[in-house]
């Protein structure tokens, strides 16, 4: 039996609209997945600690004040760094897109923009992590 997908949702920087993660954090709670909200003004360095800590299979990230090009690529960095990099970074925002070929060409996960749906961003990470979660043992 497969444990249910552990994610946690993060607003890194100093943007303090939280609205939209709040909505999405919602939508992934009522599909059935576990969400780690991190609150607002995380650093790249908590956003890893807490999800090594949390032990999650997907970081979600939600950048509107324009810094994704330094951010994102911090948190993919810290993760390799502390043998973390199997778990999946994506996000949403204001992201221009030759922005987002950028970060996808370093491994970023999908990039959602405005108008983007909740279930488009359920299906993603369920289609994504597939088969690539641990299995939880049952004793």
């Amino acid at each position: 039996m497969q444990r249910k997908i552990r994610i946690l949702l993060a607003k890194p920087g100093l943007d303090g609209h939280d609205r939209g993660i709040k909505v999405i954090a919602a939508a992934f709670r009522d599909a059935g997945f576990e969400v780690i909200y991190t609150g607002l003004r995380q650093t790249a360095e908590m956003i890893v600690e807490a999800a090594i800590q949390e032990d999650v299979d997907a970081i979600g990230m939600s950048i509107l004040s324009g810094a994704h090009m330094t951010l994102f690529p911090r948190v993919l960095e810290l993760l390799k760094e502390k043998g973390a990099d199997h778990i999946l970074l994506f996000g949403g925002g204001i992201i221009p897109q030759e922005d987002m070929a950028k970060l996808e060409k370093m491994g970023v996960g999908k990039l959602f923009t405005p108008g983007a749906t909740t279930s488009e961003t359920i299906e993603y990470v369920k289609k994504t992590l597939g088969e690539n979660r641990k299995e939880e043992k049952i004793l």
